[in-house]
């Protein structure tokens, strides 16, 4: 009944979730950007904006130039949080297969990069409560998100460090959802709680401010090049206007 339950949950969530971001990045792009607004100082070539965007997406570049403090703790969590989700590449691998080597070499700095996004977790809570401008702006979903995700980083590290579980078991329920062969599900309370978390936040995310990940390759405060004095800037649905 377990593997049952567990496997539609599984289902839905993917489905919400794939479904969900493709339709939120559909929306993104066809929104109109009728003014060239990048944040100065900008970029006055392609090249330059591609190089500010991958400062931003992999350094954060304006959050560091804003505040170090809360930006060491969203690197510890985001980096954390990458280097955690590589890992786990581990158990949608058939066992069959070639493993990847890089996935087989960050295995170890996987395990211990929970640690940091958890850290990095509590930290960005604590800026939610105890700074009063970002305590004002702050909605209860955006404490909810973070402690979502604080629990299935937890869960993850008690499975790890404190209660084992079959990961073997876990790898082939995930396996068998893949093929359509489903396999049983380890019943262990860690797991059920992880796995039950994880679900819940793929469900969520489409409709949540975490759609800041892909959606700030579509900020045309960052994306943009700063010439409209040597280019005029007409959006795809004022050129359909004018002809």
């Amino acid at each position: 009944m377990l593997t049952t339950i567990y496997a539609i949950l599984f289902y839905v969530a993917t489905l919400t979730i794939v479904g969900g971001v493709l339709v939120r990045i559909k929306q993104y792009w066809s929104t109109p950007a009728p003014l060239v607004i990048p944040t100065t100082p900008a970029p006055t070539t392609k090249r330059g904006v591609w190089f500010r965007m991958f400062k931003e997406v992999a350094l954060f570049e304006s959050l560091f130039k804003s505040n170090k403090w809360i930006w060491v703790f969203g690197m510890l969590f985001h980096a954390g949080l990458a280097l955690v989700l590589l890992r786990h590449f581990r158990y949608f691998t058939d066992t069959t297969a070639l493993i990847w080597t890089w996935v087989n070499w960050i295995q170890p700095f996987g395990m211990y990069a929970g640690f940091a996004m958890v850290i990095g977790l509590v930290g960005l809570f604590l800026r939610r409560v105890f700074v009063p401008r970002v305590r004002y702006i702050s909605a209860p979903s955006d404490y909810l998100m973070l402690i979502l995700i604080f629990f299935i980083g937890f869960s993850g590290l008690m499975m790890k460090f404190v209660s084992h579980t079959d990961i073997v078991g876990v790898k082939q329920f995930f396996l068998g959802l893949m093929y359509f062969d489903w396999q049983p599900l380890p019943t262990d309370l860690p797991i059920l709680v992880h796995l039950g978390l994880v679900a819940t936040l793929m469900i969520i995310f489409p409709f949540s401010k975490l759609l800041h990940a892909p959606g700030v390759f579509f900020s045309p405060s960052r994306n943009m090049v700063d010439n409209p004095r040597e280019k005029r800037h007409i959006s795809t649905w004022a050129a359909e206007l004018e002809k």
